[in-house]
C-alpha cells in the first residue's frame, strides 16, 4: 500500500485527537509519514522523533498486529529521538 493512502488512514483514525509533538515513520526509500500537532503530511521534515521501520511493519503496527514493545525488541522498530514522543503515539493510536 502506498505511504499516501496509510498517511489518510492516519489522518481519519486521528480526527478530533490531539498529539503535541512530530513525529516520523521513516519507511526508508518508501517515503515517511510525519504526524505533527494533528496534521499528516508525507512531505520530509526535522521532527521530535522518528521510528525507523518496513512499510509492511508500519501496516501491522496500525493495525494492532504488532505489539511496538517486542518489534522495537526483535529490531523490527528502532526509534530516534525523544523516546516521550514515541510514548504519545501509542496513546494516540490505542
Amino acid at each position: 500500500m502506498p505511504l499516501t493512502k496509510i498517511a489518510d488512514g492516519i489522518r481519519t483514525g486521528i480526527a478530533g485527537r490531539s498529539f503535541d509533538g512530530s513525529l516520523k515513520f521513516d519507511c526508508g526509500a518508501d517515503g515517511v509519514i510525519i504526524l505533527a500537532s494533528g496534521d499528516v503530511s508525507t512531505v520530509d521534515r526535522d521532527t521530535d522523533c522518528a521510528l525507523h521501520l518496513s512499510t509492511e511493519n508500519l501496516q501491522k503496527l496500525l493495525a494492532g498486529k504488532l505489539n511496538p514493545m517486542t518489534a522495537v525488541m526483535l529490531g523490527k522498530i528502532r526509534i530516534t529521538g525523544d523516546m516521550p514522543t514515541a510514548l504519545k503515539l501509542a496513546r494516540l493510536l490505542g
